[in-house]
């Protein structure tokens, strides 16, 4: 199984899983940050999120595919 569309509130539980922490919401996007990011990660509040914005985040935060899946198991 690969990454698929995700709803927002799913995404949210793996940020917070991995150290984020909610910073602002602007319009229908919120902001999160981590200690050692670049830029903060920013989510829209879309029913699913599209596969590329899932991807880029993964870029931002440096975890794997792998990783994701199996983080996304433990937090179902």
């Amino acid at each position: 199984m690969g990454i698929r569309p995700i709803h927002w509130k799913k995404f949210e539980k793996f940020l917070l899983f991995v150290g984020c922490s909610f910073e602002r919401e602007k319009g229908d996007h919120r902001i999160y940050w981590r200690e050692g990011l670049s830029r903060p990660v920013v989510i829209s509040r879309d029913e699913q999120m599209p596969i590329f914005v899932v991807r880029n985040n993964l870029r931002l935060l440096d975890i794997d595919t792998k990783n994701y899946l199996e983080i996304l198991e433990k937090i179902k």
